[in-house]
């Protein structure tokens, strides 16, 4: 085994190639910017290899169509799309007997009094939605004077929308109801298990992210996200 003595310390090389060895794997695994480039991304890569490794077939959840061949990717695909669907009742019946037309109004309100002011296209992005559904909300939302437009100073053809103070109040009007929609969308998680939850769904979402905002046509989607990503080893 060699050591390195310097400034009174000493340097395991072996444990030094190990480390170096693992930042190449990191670097090769990590082409598709899974994880950040940095230490927090190489120390989440580590944790969740060592999780994948330590799990083993008898540990596996069930899942309907699980016994007939069915792929875990279609159980998650199937499952998002019923929470969605969960989801959007209990909002359906937080703003039921309000002004509001859709949970998309209330939750455009929401970013803009977390975020602040921001253009037409920021507040849609954020929305995860296409333009022309976005226009529609924000029209909405002006229309019921809940929202305020004005020309930016960068560029006179950039609208800037920003919360007035009358969606300020419709919001805090049904903010009750919207918490309490919310707590029934976590369902029976403890504490642990929405952490957990967070996080996997926090990596999906940084995933998907980066390939929606390049708009890509519809009829290239799959194929051009199939040839830049590898889902080899998923």
């Amino acid at each position: 085994m060699v050591y390195l003595y310097s400034n009174f310390k000493v340097m395991n090389f072996d444990l030094v190639k190990d480390v170096v060895g693992l930042l190449e794997q990191f670097d090769t695994e990590n082409k598709n910017s899974q994880y950040s480039s940095d230490v927090d991304g190489f120390k989440s890569w580590i944790y969740n290899k060592e999780s994948m490794a330590s799990n083993n077939e008898a540990e596996a959840p069930y899942w309907e169509g699980k016994e007939s061949g069915r792929s875990p990717e279609s159980a998650i695909s199937t499952l998002l799309v019923h929470l969605n669907r969960y989801a959007k009742t209990y909002s359906k019946s937080a703003i039921s007997g309000s002004d509001f037309a859709t949970q998309e109004d209330f939750i455009y309100l929401i970013n803009l009094k977390a975020f602040g002011e921001m253009t037409k296209m920021e507040l849609i992005k954020k929305n995860i939605q296409d333009k022309p559904v976005g226009m529609l909300i924000i029209t909405r939302l002006i229309k019921q004077g809940w929202v305020h437009q004005t020309d930016s100073n960068d560029d006179k053809r950039t609208k800037l929308i920003k919360i007035t103070e009358l969606g300020i109040e419709a919001l805090e009007n049904q903010m009750k109801k919207i918490r309490s929609a919310t707590h029934i969308v976590s369902g029976n998680l403890n504490y642990s298990e929405k952490m957990d939850l967070i996080r996997i769904l926090n990596k999906l979402d940084k995933f998907h992210y980066p390939i929606f905002n390049r708009n890509i046509e519809s009829k290239d989607l799959i194929n051009t996200v199939y040839q830049e990503y590898s889902f080899e080893k998923n």
